[in-house]
């Protein structure tokens, strides 16, 4: 076991204070929207002063030893890399609108685009590496986020609602009005005939063109893709939807609370279509102690909040809006899966040996709570908080403390974390028992989903 340094990202969405203030420390009065924990070529970890190879970065550690880092049936089934990548994420302000794509379509981006010439450092590179990037967020703080379609008729719903409102302002842009009771008759209409009476086409791709998946609604499709081939439109519908104050509205709660945020977004990205597709997903918004998971497909913004995320280890991002970084329509409606599958809320499971664990249904992660707090507002307590606990190992593990101090037994010996400090645990040095060494102690640990 070796304790980690990391690398701060300074994305400029990301919050001055959250992290620095999560793991004890001074800010350093930049934007510091992530902490990457991990293998990640673009930003690995490195062995921390005063441990052994102190300065080697954690990819090169693992590719010098395998079988002993990752252990020999992870390093086969993950071509010999560690598979997730851990984070502490920082959102001050919205991120793109975004979705992420499966490991067949990652693969076939990539050899494309490679093949194109499209230089990987490229701004107009859709396609990082190989790999897909399904992901989760356990929320740390109050945290909000757009997270998949909503139901066609609800959107709907929401939309009249909205131009209902909108009825009553004086200086409203009729080509906006227009693009959004489109989209309510759009997705009002029947299903079996979307796709191929709409015409809805977007820089050559027909939004009808054919489904990844049974359970797609051609519907979001085109509601989707009209609002990209009409962004003049979209503009307009943005700025009208801004002029509103939901507060005075009378609308249900979710139209009130989509209203707000699609005013929140044109304020920050004016213009942008991402405002008016943000009225056609879901709303999400995580208490402490809550969690969210990602698939591939699923279109979605982080909006505000601090939070632990976990992915596959991949950087590939296509984004939707809600942002100046380039955006591939056409690849973008490849990618997208056009289901309302409801939120993908990721609720704890507790194993027979008291081990608190989010468990997405991805081979590459999951993610356990070590929660030693007691009293009423910790909202997340064990079951054994008092006692040692198993630490889950699937292979290799990542422990990221945020509370007090841990300490780590194994059979090579023991390691003392201390609140900010992340340590990485060889698949070779199980079983591992954590235990708190202050009052108020809590960590988190990530390993693979399970054996191989």
């Amino acid at each position: 076991m070796f304790r980690l340094t990391s690398t701060i990202r300074p994305y400029a969405w990301g919050s001055t204070t959250a992290i620095a203030t999560l793991l004890g420390r001074e800010p350093s009065g930049d934007p510091e929207a992530e902490l990457w924990l991990g293998a990640h070529p673009d930003s690995p970890s490195v062995i921390a002063p005063g441990e052994s190879e102190a300065g080697a970065r954690l990819d090169d550690v693992i590719a010098a030893d395998t079988a002993s880092t990752l252990g020999s049936a992870v390093a086969d089934r993950f071509d010999g890399r560690l598979p997730f990548l851990m984070k502490i994420l920082a959102a001050g302000a919205p991120l793109s609108l975004q979705v992420h794509p499966t490991i067949a379509q990652a693969e076939a981006g990539f050899a494309a685009e490679d093949e194109a010439g499209v230089a990987r450092d490229a701004a107009e590179r859709n396609y990082k590496d190989r790999n897909h990037k399904p992901e989760m967020i356990y929320a740390l703080s109050d945290f909000a986020a757009l997270s998949g379609f909503r139901a066609p008729a609800a959107t709907a719903a929401l939309l009249r609602e909205a131009l209902g409102a909108l009825g009553g302002l004086d200086d409203v842009d009729p080509a906006g009005v227009r693009l959004l009771a489109e989209l309510a008759d759009l997705l009002e209409g029947d299903a079996a005939a979307s796709g191929t009476e709409s015409g809805a086409a977007v820089s050559g791709t027909r939004s009808g063109a054919a489904s990844s998946g049974a359970d797609e609604d051609p519907r979001l499709r085109d509601a989707f893709a009209l609002v990209f081939d009409r962004r003049d439109d979209a503009a307009l519908a943005a700025r009208s939807l801004a002029d509103l104050a939901p507060g005075s509205l009378s609308v249900t709660p979710t139209t009130a609370i989509s209203l707000a945020t699609a005013a929140d977004l044109q304020e920050r990205y004016p213009g942008d279509p991402g405002v008016v597709v943000s009225l056609l997903l879901n709303r999400v918004s995580l208490l402490p102690g809550e969690a969210l998971y990602l698939p591939a497909g699923n279109v979605h913004a982080y909006l505000s909040g601090l939070g632990i995320e976990v992915m596959a280890a991949s950087d590939n991002v296509l984004r939707g809006g809600l942002t100046s970084k380039h955006v591939d329509v056409p690849e973008l409606l490849r990618t997208v899966r056009f289901a309302a599958l409801g939120v993908p809320e990721l609720p704890a499971v507790e194993t027979e040996w008291g081990q608190r664990v989010f468990a997405p249904p991805f081979d590459e992660f999951a993610l356990q709570v070590l929660d030693f707090r007691t009293g009423p507002d910790t909202g997340t307590g064990d079951a054994s908080t008092s006692a040692d606990v198993p630490v889950l190992q699937h292979g290799p593990v990542l422990v990221l403390v945020t509370d007090g101090a841990l300490v780590l037994d194994s059979p090579n010996g023991s390691l003392r974390a201390a609140r900010g400090e992340a340590v990485f645990v060889p698949a070779a040095e199980a079983p591992v028992m954590a235990r708190a060494a202050e009052p108020g102690t809590r960590a988190f640990a990530a390993t693979v989903a399970r054996e191989f």
